[in-house]
This record gives C-alpha cells, structure tokens and sequence, in this order.
C-alpha cells in the first residue's frame, strides 16, 4: 500500500487520490514478533531525548481574538462588563519534553510505525501506521516517546524519531476540489479523493494550500485532517 499519489487526468483537470487503501493502519495481532524484533520502532533507543528538528512545528500560532460582545437587548445585563486588564486567553499547553506545543501536528516519516501501549519497547503494540507522511496528532510526551491519534482516534506511544515536522493533511471528503486560489468561485485546478494523503502548504483561516506529488490546489479546511481550525502558516 503506498501514500496518495497523482494517479491520471481527466481532460486538464488532475485526480489526487490513493491505491488501495482507506485506513490508516492496522491492528497488532497477538502474534505479532516480540517487541525487541521490531523494525518499526527507533533502532537506538540511548539517543538524547533533546527536541529535534522531526519535532519542531511548522505552523504559525493564529493571532488570539476577543469573544463576541453580546448583542444589546431590554433586559439589564446579569453580568458585569469584563475588566480589560484580565487575560482571556487559556494557557498554551506545552509538551515536558520538548516544551513544543499540546496538542500539535506531525507526520509519519517511514513507511510503518508502531503505536504501543506505554512509553517504552516492552509495552505491547496495539497499532501499526503504514503510510509515508500520515499526519498523526501528538497528546503527549514522555522521555523518547510521543503519545499520537490519527484522524479516527487510533494510535498510541511511538519513538520520536518516528516522525517528522514536515506536514500533510489527509482528505476526509468523498471528492473534493482543488482550486487555483482560496475562494471558492475560482479555476478547479484538481480533484482530490478522501484518503489522498497531501503535503500542507500555506493557509489563511478558512483555506489551506496542499500539494499531492505535482497537483497543487487550495481546499476549505473543513475538507481535511491534520491542520487546527485557526492555524494561519505563510
């Protein structure tokens, strides 16, 4: 099984989509190899635990915005105006590790990676990624390891050396299009299929710019997986 990959043309207009497969992964199977025979997890596991380029974000923060104010209405207000000098802005989470970001965005580099139980090779594998640049979400960190979802909640512990700060996006719609600029009136360059692993590109609040191996296009990012909602990157 291989990642999204450009696969024909219909007249001028290019299909971005995936061979063969709809899921990210696999489930571990109770006979699967012990964990010291992996393949899958870092080979060295006495490296620094120092954050790494794998590790460091890609995108910029969006610039924090104040709430609504309520509309006007008859009734006197139950509640008092807030104070301007009080921060309305949560905390940003960081990992302990890396102090990156929680939770934040990556990819997977090789081909597989084993999702396990613990933070460690002697907890069982209860998840296997297999797709090149599969965007994966991290929740957690601890010593070489990061806790990571995919898009459908699956995944757990994996060495840190197992993913990458280049980012992709997955399609989670049946047939979307790429289009020429973010707006949705402009030129269809593209079609993308849901599955098609893209790498991400720029992105304004509502559109991202994705690239799929020569088929470039922006799409809302309501059509995708692997990007926050607020994320602007130039």
């Amino acid at each position: 099984m291989t990642k999204g990959s450009l696969l024909a043309a219909i007249g001028s207009v290019a299909i971005l989509g995936l061979m063969g497969w709809s899921v990210s992964g696999t489930k571990a199977k109770s006979g699967d190899p012990a964990p010291h025979t992996q393949t899958s997890d870092a080979s060295n596991e006495t490296a620094q635990s120092a954050p790494s380029a794998a590790d460091k974000p890609q995108a910029k923060p969006a610039t924090a915005q104040a709430p609504d104010q309520p509309e006007a209405t008859d009734q006197p207000s139950a509640t008092a105006a807030p104070d301007p000098h009080i921060a309305l802005d949560q905390p940003e989470r960081r990992g302990p590790v890396t102090h990156l970001p929680l939770p934040r965005y990556v990819s997977l580099k090789g081909r597989t990676g084993n999702a396990r139980r613990g933070p460690s090779l002697s907890h069982r594998i209860d998840w296997v990624f297999t797709h090149p640049g599969m965007p994966l979400k991290v929740t957690a960190e601890y010593g070489h390891w990061r806790r990571v979802e995919d898009r459908d909640g699956q995944g757990g512990w994996i060495h840190y050396t197992l993913i990458s700060g280049v980012r992709h996006v997955v399609i989670t719609q049946k047939m979307v299009d790429l289009h020429a600029r973010a707006d949705a009136k402009s030129e269809v360059v593209a079609r993308a299929q849901m599955g098609a692993i893209a790498r991400l590109d720029r992105c304004t609040r509502d559109w991202c710019e994705v690239d799929g191996e020569g088929a470039e296009g922006w799409l809302p990012k309501t059509e995708m997986w692997g990007v926050d909602p607020t994320e602007l990157r130039d």
